[in-house]
């Protein structure tokens, strides 16, 4: 990993401030006057007067500037900038993935179930040193594997699924979605990717607010879509690409097809620090460097308080 890599903005949102400041700091540059445009409201014979007798003393414009630098040094500081941490494979027991497949008569007899099962070990090894477990459904739905990180044991279990391991007909990804989500909830699980491997039979709105209900926990909806390979069985519906994207969109997650499973390996297969970030716990992977940044920004700052001679 190079050090580019381990390198994060944990509130980026912040630089926002950052050309309000530049624009405020310009005005003031080019508008400001000395004792606060009072020599326009005073007539300049009095003026000149006061001035002579030391009644007043002229304005700096520095501290217009001094005031800036330390404005725009604060708001680099509140962006968060963060190195991640030496220790954060520790971490790792927080972020989870959750494969959540499909063997109902579609998939199994109509798509190619070896392609699905080569694509959930893809994803397995994706997920890296984190912890995979496997949910199956059909009518209903199963945990056939629990959170492991033991790749071998994980692939056998993956191997054995055929049309028979549900033994309920029907598709309902609700239950599938649902369990995942008791899963991740009983493990106290962080951070967590659902990786759904369907063909988008049988989503409907209670799917969604499954979806939603994984977004709200912070935990990312993933998805493969199951094309048919095969004539499909007597009564066996049609492959629903568009109900799995807007699944998915609910999810906030990413979609592909199981022969080109990139974008979803690449999602799953962040480090463990992203995803944390992303969950809203930046503060365990990543050393946010900004409190230093507050330390450059009260130098200028000191600047407004010198009194002159």
């Amino acid at each position: 990993m190079s050090a580019l890599d381990a390198f994060a903005i944990l509130r980026p949102w912040w630089f926002l401030a950052i050309p309000v400041v530049a624009l405020l700091a310009l005005r003031a540059a080019w508008r400001a006057a000395p004792l606060g445009n009072w020599e326009r409201a005073v007539d300049p014979a009095l003026m000149a007067h006061l001035a002579r007798t030391g009644a007043v003393l002229g304005g700096r414009r520095q501290a217009n500037r001094a005031a800036a630098l330390a404005a725009g040094a604060i708001a680099l500081a509140l962006t968060g900038p963060a190195l991640e941490r030496q220790d954060t494979a520790t971490f790792r027991n927080l972020d989870e993935t959750v494969i959540v497949l499909d063997l109902s008569r579609s998939v199994t007899e109509g798509g190619n179930l070896q392609g699905v099962r080569q694509a959930a070990a893809a994803i397995a090894e994706a997920a890296g040193t984190r912890s995979v477990s496997l949910v199956v459904y059909a009518g209903d739905a199963y945990l056939a594997a629990s959170p492991t990180t033991d790749r071998d044991s994980f692939g056998t279990t993956l191997f054995a699924l055929d049309a028979d391991t549900v033994p309920d007909r029907g598709s309902h990804p609700e239950r599938g979605l649902a369990l995942a989500r008791r899963t991740l909830a009983e493990a106290d699980v962080v951070a967590a990717d659902v990786v759904l491997i369907t063909d988008g039979d049988g989503i409907g709105a209670a799917a969604e607010r499954e979806a939603r209900a994984l977004a709200d926990r912070g935990w990312r909806l993933q998805a493969l879509f199951v094309p048919a390979d095969k004539p499909l069985p007597p009564g066996a519906p049609k492959p629903d690409r568009a109900a799995l994207d807007a699944l998915v969109r609910a999810g906030g997650g990413r979609v592909a097809d199981i022969a080109e499973p990139g974008p979803v390996l690449d999602a799953v297969g962040t480090g463990t620090a992203q995803h944390l970030a992303a969950g809203g716990y930046g503060v365990l992977a990543y050393a946010d460097l900004g409190r230093w940044l507050l330390l450059l920004a009260a130098l200028p700052a000191l600047a407004l308080f010198r009194r002159s001679a």
